[in-house]
């Protein structure tokens, strides 16, 4: 494991992925992530090289090719230079390459330079530990196999050996190690989820959960469902803004503690709904959480001020775990918000058609995930059981979103396509954008839109980035998003996930961050009678000072 000398042509293939992990990508990065990234990127890279070098010394041994000559050590001892001046060189241009990515994000490019000189070493160390844990595996799978070779052929036992110990690995941490750290994690999060955060009370309207005669208690809603009812626009601010009467909003919260079940806590939701009058307002929206149950403020405000408090807003938690690690349970939030929408679009459906509320759709990363597929995931769904929908930073793995971009028009690109005529469902990063396509052809109802920032890697990241270049770098580039990133195949897999760390680390309108954007989007789509585009632009003003 210490001893054996490194593969000179792993060595090489390290070098060279080190190098091409410091290529721009969608976000900047602080050194410590670039670091972290360039050192699995060169793990990765020499173990490519190792096995590379060690087929063909394979086939050269058996005459199927040339014998090779061992080179000499002065040959040897070249190509460590070369690699070390070529990391050197590529360090120093990484450090004008996240220059060139900060100000595509509108970012200044000021970077530390000595800290910058940190990332080949902590690099190194991190390809060191990988590498020791790969020797390790190995030494045990020769452990297992040595005392069977007199018996089997030796290539059979040895692949034998670490299929074995392959198995008994991930056997380990799946089934011990990882559910251990996530009952670890949810448990930590639960106790945390009993808190509240500061600033936040519990209210007294009867239009609230948690309020006076709510059928949910203010204890079972846990911390992301008081911050979501605690925030709650007031009527009098609603009426400051507009210079005209306003209602209190109605939001409604039911959390995991407020009921047993997931059917329990749904017909709960009605419950509540029609305990505060939801179902009498004129719009109700139905908001996908994500995580420990956290709703977006600029996706949910901006309606209670379009619709001047005449508004109700429902959400319901399904997880305690927060969001970095609730994606390795998205049935459980596609579940929960099919068992949300469902139960409430029955209840809504009976009412008479003329009197009954837009009732609308809205989700935000995992959210829009878990809102599309309680919608059927597909258009026809979409179209008929809502008055419009809201998705933000959507995912990879959204049904719907990954049909309309893949029948997208020939000529619109994937981060803006265009679906059909654009009479149903549009696209957007910019307000501008809500108006494409141009043409005769009316944007009609029921409207969704689709927001989705260039460099958001919530939305660009997917397993298919490892083999095959995405339609998102060809051709003219989306906004924000640098002409100097290439694809390189595994390598810019890594890159976009690394930038998930930073997604919400750089100003309004990249990354994952969507500021004003849901309040013009909501504008679109409900059209408030009397609304006009000034007073669209004076909200987002407005709601933007305030956050």
């Amino acid at each position: 494991m210490v001893r054996r000398g490194l593969s000179p042509t792993g060595a090489v293939s390290a070098a060279v992925f080190y190098c091409l992990s410091l290529t721009p990508a969608l976000l900047p990065r602080p050194w410590w992530l670039q670091g972290l990234e360039a050192g699995v990127a060169a793990a990765s890279g020499y173990a490519l090289g190792a096995v590379l070098g060690a087929v063909t010394r394979a086939l050269a041994r058996r005459r199927l090719i040339l014998p090779a000559r061992s080179p000499r050590r002065a040959t040897w001892s070249l190509v460590a230079a070369v690699c070390l001046v070529a990391v050197v060189v590529t360090t120093a241009f990484g450090v004008s390459w996240q220059g060139d990515v900060r100000r595509a994000v509108g970012m200044r490019p000021q970077l530390v330079w000595w800290k910058w000189a940190l990332v080949p070493f902590l690099a190194c160390f991190v390809a060191a530990l990988l590498l020791f844990a790969a020797r390790g595996v190995r030494l045990a799978a020769r452990t297992v196999a040595r005392p069977l070779t007199w018996l089997v052929p030796r290539p059979v036992v040895y692949g034998t050996g670490i299929a074995l110990v392959a198995f008994l690995a991930v056997g380990f941490v799946q089934g011990f190690l990882l559910k251990g750290v996530l009952h670890v994690v949810a448990n930590g999060a639960s106790l945390t989820d009993r808190g509240t955060s500061e600033g936040v009370v519990r209210p007294t309207a009867a239009t609230l959960s948690g309020g006076d005669g709510s059928y949910t208690p203010w204890h079972t809603l846990g911390v992301r469902g008081r911050d979501f009812v605690g925030g709650v626009s007031t009527r009098a601010d609603i009426a400051r803004f507009t210079g005209r009467d306003a209602k209190d909003p109605v939001r409604v919260y039911v959390g995991l503690r407020s009921a047993h079940s997931l059917d329990e806590r749904a017909r709960l939701a009605v419950s509540e709904l029609e305990r505060a009058g939801g179902f009498e307002r004129d719009v109700l929206a139905v908001m996908g959480t994500t995580g420990t149950g956290w709703v977006s403020e600029q996706g949910s405000r901006p309606l209670e001020y379009l619709w001047f408090g005449d508004s109700a807003l429902v959400a319901m938690q399904y997880s305690y775990l927060p969001g970095w690690v609730s994606v390795l349970a998205e049935d459980e939030a596609a579940d929960a918000s099919r068992a949300l929408f469902t139960a409430v679009y029955d209840k809504w459906r009976t009412l008479p058609a003329e009197t009954r509320p837009k009732l609308l759709a809205y989700g935000e990363s995992l959210g829009s995930y878990a809102m599309e597929n309680a919608l059927g995931g597909t258009l026809k769904g979409l179209t008929s059981r809502t008055d419009g929908a809201l998705f933000v930073g959507p995912t990879y793995a959204n049904p719907l979103w990954k049909t309309l971009t893949a029948g997208r028009a020939p000529d619109s690109p994937s981060w803006r396509p265009v679906v059909g005529d654009g009479a149903q469902v549009r696209f957007a990063q910019v307000p501008s954008d809500y108006a494409i396509p141009a043409g005769p052809a009316p944007w009609t109802g029921p409207r969704s839109v689709y927001l989705q920032n260039g460099s958001d890697p919530v939305v660009w990241w997917s397993p298919e980035l490892a083999y095959r270049q995405p339609d998102w770098l060809d051709g003219p580039r989306a906004r924000g998003v640098s002409p100097a990133m290439r694809w390189y195949p595994v390598l810019t897999f890594w890159q976009v996930a690394c930038d998930l760390a930073g997604a919400d680390g750089v100003p309004d309108g990249h990354g994952h961050r969507y500021a004003a954007m849901p309040t013009t989007a909501w504008a679109e789509i409900t059209r408030p009678p009397g609304w006009t585009p000034e007073r669209t632009a004076a909200l987002a003003a407005h709601l933007g000072a305030r956050s």
